[in-house]
């Protein structure tokens, strides 16, 4: 059975306006937090189907839809969730341009793709534009809400198609990367999971400088010039994996 829905209107674009004020947003702090979820679809069913594997975990509150690029900016602005799950293929303003305009206006908005598309262009538009996952929809409903909540807790998510995808490229375009040190190796492993650089010197116990050259060093040997593209390396290249949060059997 469905958890019920939290107190208050749920905010959907595209129909009837509600009264936006009184929606819960974002989310709140601790592995125990619930957190607000947007949905950018240009198929309502989709959107229905999606809100109701989403909702069988009791922390993610979906509270907005929307079926335009347009309107999930406007509720990006208003609801400020956690996670937008966002298509690439939308009326309007397409799905890369509403990824863009949310790390712009609303950087705390962390937009993951949710797209039938699994092209390599999209792909990397889709990160360069600032999402921080993309997923495809053929993901099983387990996997879809662990990478919600994974995302929303910082980390970038992919699933297995998406890697190979990814791997397929990198092998084709760069070159074997140079042995990592065990340290190196675990800073780009925490930059998987979506740590600063201070959160990565608290974790290996040392200095801040020490992390930024570790991450220096990541960025040269891995031929790649930033925290997106080195995440990606890691991911196609299987130097680290996405944190999973445990969930019900659906």
């Amino acid at each position: 059975m469905l958890p019920a829905r939290p107190d208050g209107t749920v905010g959907s674009a595209g129909a009837d306006e509600v009264g936006l004020e009184h929606l819960p947003t974002g989310g709140g702090t601790g592995p125990n937090a619930s957190f607000a979820v947007v949905l950018v679809d240009d198929h309502r069913i989709v959107r229905e189907g999606t809100r109701q594997l989403l909702e069988h975990d009791p922390l993610i509150r979906v509270v907005g839809e929307a079926s335009t690029g347009e309107e999930a900016v406007r509720l990006a602005l208003d609801l400020k969730p956690s996670v937008m799950l966002v298509d690439v293929q939308l009326k309007g303003m397409n799905g890369i341009d509403v990824i863009r305009t949310v790390a712009r206006i609303a950087p705390q908005v962390r937009c993951v793709v949710l797209s039938a598309y699994d092209d390599y262009v999209y792909i990397t538009e889709a990160f360069e534009a600032g999402a921080c996952g993309y997923l495809l929809k053929t993901v099983s409903a387990a996997e879809l809400v662990s990478a919600v909540r994974a995302a929303a807790a910082g980390a970038t998510v992919t699933d297995e198609r998406i890697s190979k995808r990814l791997m397929e490229r990198w092998r084709s375009k760069r070159p074997l990367v140079e042995h990592l040190t065990p340290r190196e190796t675990d800073a780009l492993r925490l930059l998987v999971k979506g740590s600063s650089n201070r959160e990565i010197a608290q974790a290996l116990g040392v200095g801040l400088r020490t992390v930024e050259g570790y991450v220096s060093n990541v960025f040269a040997k891995c031929g790649v010039r930033s925290r997106t593209e080195a995440v990606l390396f890691a991911l196609s290249h299987n130097l680290a994996t996405v944190p999973t949060a445990e969930t019900d059997e659906y």
